[in-house]
């Protein structure tokens, strides 16, 4: 298989996963140790004081890490093992976009961190994660095949 049509795998396996049936109209782009996520704003995602609810902030970086990972990642399963966040500022309206990296990677742990922007390219949060193999294979997954 090559590196493209892996990429493609991990697109469709993102867009396939019953939770992103809750956040409508994301997108997701997949290249080499690099992945970047967009994300329209609604107010759905808001918490009381009527911005982005954290939770929403994790996914996107955690996500956009996720990918960053798994797209070197060409045999089985990864999962995040720890995952740290820095909220900067609140959002309220636009579009979301999590740029994901790698950074480091040993045999079986990755480090990758996010960077999440607004429309206007201003970060809003950034996070760091901490990313291991599993022994389920990538093949096995029913979005990835």
């Amino acid at each position: 298989m090559q590196q493209e049509e892996h990429y493609q795998r991990l697109e469709r396996l993102y867009q396939q996963a019953k939770v992103q049936e809750l956040f409508s109209g994301s997108t997701i782009q997949v290249s080499h140790s690099r992945a970047e996520i967009t994300l329209p704003v609604h107010e759905k995602y808001f918490h009381g004081a009527n911005a982005i609810h954290g939770s929403v902030y994790f996914k996107l970086l955690d996500d956009a890490s996720y990918f960053a990972v798994a797209s070197v990642v060409r045999d089985v399963f990864i999962v995040t093992s720890s995952f740290q966040i820095n909220l900067l500022r609140p959002v309220t309206s636009g579009t979301l976009k999590a740029v994901g990296t790698l950074r480091s990677q040993s045999k079986n742990l990755f480090i990758a961190e996010a960077t999440l922007y607004n429309e206007r390219g201003k970060e809003v949060a950034f996070g760091t994660g901490q990313f291991m193999r599993t022994t389920q294979p990538l093949q096995s997954l029913e979005g990835y095949s």
